[in-house]
């Protein structure tokens, strides 16, 4: 049962998400209220996500080695650099179309390294397809593209510093939840 409810999850972050692209003339007719059913569609699949990982049983594939937490903990930390960045206007927004959807998929990649079971590989494989597929959506429907303006030096280290702290929240969080996410 945990495997239905994960897929589901996976499944209804995906449409909810995509929504807007798949069926842009229903999106619009639906107007203000769709914004509160994607966010009510998007928190019940961030549950079904958590409570399907939780009750799937783990079928182990594969144990990966030790050293990929270490870039497992590189690529989280360039995700959520990502993120800054993007909020940001960094430089490096001027070079990448998507940065946070590219920080999204460095997060899935990252988790895929070190998760070796089928629920891991589901959530994570689902969810970096996800992001794949938005991408693919959002360039085809928005050809053109203008990088933003030139950022300052005060908003690359904040970028860098946001990152650095939401790795160290996040790797707590983790260890509190009982997995250990550092070497």
């Amino acid at each position: 049962m945990g495997y239905v409810i994960l897929v589901l999850g996976v499944g209804l972050w995906s449409v909810a998400h995509l929504f807007k692209r798949l069926a842009p003339e229903h999106r619009v007719a639906m107007g203000d209220s769709a914004k509160g059913l994607v966010a009510a569609a998007l928190m019940l699949s961030i549950v079904l996500m958590i409570v399907g990982y939780r009750w799937a049983d783990p079928v182990w594939l594969w144990y990966p080695p030790p050293f990929l937490r270490h870039i497992n903990n590189l690529l989280v930390l360039l995700g959520f650099y990502l993120f800054a960045a993007s909020g940001l206007q960094t430089a490096i927004t001027r070079r990448i179309r998507h940065p946070q959807l590219s920080g999204f998929k460095a997060w899935a990649v990252a988790h895929l390294l070190v998760v070796g079971h089928l629920p891991g590989i589901i959530l994570f494989g689902g969810l970096l397809a996800w992001a794949v597929v938005a991408v693919i959506l959002i360039n085809r429907a928005e050809r053109d593209w203008t990088p933003p303006a030139a950022s300052t030096a005060s908003k690359e280290v904040a970028a860098v510093v946001i990152a650095l702290v939401a790795t160290a929240v996040v790797g707590w969080i983790h260890a509190w939840l009982g997995a250990w996410p550092f070497g």
